[in-house]
C-alpha cells in the first residue's frame, strides 16, 4: 500500500465534513457541518440557480456524497466520487452544452418535449450531481443503485420550480442520463451522451493519482497519474475541442480505455475532436523500475 492510508473518519474529514460527536445522556450527537459548496455558473439561468441553491442546504445528498467516497477512495483506493467530482462533472457537462447549443444542437427536451435550453441544464447539472451517488451502497452495479436513490432526491430538488408533469419529465430523463453513464451504457439523448463524456473528462493528474499514490501500481493508475491537465473550448473543426496535455505517454491508456469508450455511441462523436499532447522536451518518470510479480 501506499505511505499513508486514509481511515473512514479521514476520508470524511477530506471533505470538508466534522464529524458527529459521540451522544451524551443529555441527548443525540451533533449533526456535522459541511463548508463543500457547490458552484456552477448559472448566468441567467434562474431555475438552475435555485436548484444549486437547494442542493447546497440538502444534507442529505451531501451525505450520500460522503459515503460515496468512503467507498471509493478508502475501501477500494479508486479516485475521488464525491462532491469535488461532481462539480467537476456539472461545469464540464455544462460547457459542454453550452458549446454545442451555441453551434445550433438541439438538446432532446427541447426536440421531444418544447422544452428551453435551460431546462437542459437542469437535466445535465442533475444528473452530474447524482450519477455516482450509488457508489455509496457499492461499487458494483453503482448507477443502477443511483437510480433508486435519486428518484426521491430528484422529488424534493424539483418541487416548486416546476409542475408535475414537467417535474416527471425532467425525473425520466435525468435518470436516463444515470444509467447511460455506465461502461455499455447506450445515451438516447444528448443530455445523457454529454453527461457521459463529461464524467469521463475528471481525470487531470490531481482528481485521478490516488490510486496510484495508494501503491496500486498498474497500467491503470500510472497512465491515470500521467494525465495533467484537460481543457474544454470551442473547436476549430467541430463545436467542441477537448485538449489533453500529458506528463506522460502512458496517459495515452487511459484516453483509450477511458474517454474512447465513453465517447463512442454517446452521440457527441461528429461534434468533438480531441487533442493530446505530452508537456516538454522529455517525459516525466513516473516510476524509476517497473517489476513483474
Amino acid at each position: 500500500m501506499g505511505e499513508t492510508e486514509h481511515t473512514p473518519t479521514e476520508a470524511i474529514r477530506a471533505e470538508g465534513f466534522e464529524l458527529p460527536s459521540a451522544p451524551t445522556p443529555e441527548g443525540p450527537a451533533v449533526p456535522f457541518t459541511r463548508p463543500v459548496t457547490i458552484r456552477v455558473p448559472a448566468r441567467h439561468n434562474a431555475r438552475l440557480q435555485q436548484l444549486i441553491d437547494r442542493v447546497n442546504r440538502d444534507d442529505e445528498l451531501h451525505a450520500y456524497w460522503v459515503c460515496a467516497n468512503v467507498n471509493a477512495v478508502d475501501r477500494l483506493r479508486m479516485s475521488d466520487h464525491g462532491p469535488v467530482h461532481v462539480q467537476i462533472v456539472a461545469n464540464v457537462a455544462l460547457k459542454l452544452l453550452r458549446l454545442l447549443t451555441a453551434t445550433g444542437i438541439t438538446p432532446n427536451v427541447v426536440r421531444n418535449y418544447g422544452l428551453t435550453v435551460d431546462d437542459a441544464e437542469v437535466v445535465v447539472v442533475l444528473g452530474a450531481l447524482l450519477h455516482d451517488i450509488g457508489m455509496a451502497i457499492h461499487r458494483d452495479d453503482h448507477e443502477q443503485f443511483s437510480l433508486f436513490l435519486a428518484v426521491p432526491k430528484l422529488r424534493e430538488l424539483l418541487d416548486g420550480l416546476y409542475d408535475p408533469p414537467i417535474r416527471t419529465i425532467l425525473t425520466a430523463e435525468v435518470l436516463h442520463a444515470i444509467i447511460a453513464h455506465r461502461a455499455e451504457g447506450r445515451p438516447l439523448t444528448l443530455e445523457a451522451g454529454i453527461l457521459r463524456v463529461a464524467d469521463a473528462l475528471d481525470m487531470a493528474q490531481g482528481r485521478s493519482r490516488i490510486a496510484f499514490e495508494a501503491g496500486a501500481v498498474n497500467i491503470h493508475s500510472l497512465s491515470a497519474a500521467a494525465i495533467e491537465r484537460v481543457e474544454v473550448t470551442a473547436g476549430e473543426q467541430r463545436p467542441v475541442r477537448i485538449s489533453v496535455t500529458m506528463l506522460n505517454s502512458a496517459g495515452i491508456f487511459q484516453l483509450d480505455h477511458l474517454l474512447k469508450e465513453k465517447l463512442k455511441n454517446s452521440g457527441l462523436e461528429p461534434h468533438v475532436e480531441v487533442f493530446a499532447t505530452v508537456r516538454g522536451e522529455a517525459e516525466k518518470k513516473l516510476l524509476e523500475v517497473f517489476r513483474l510479480p
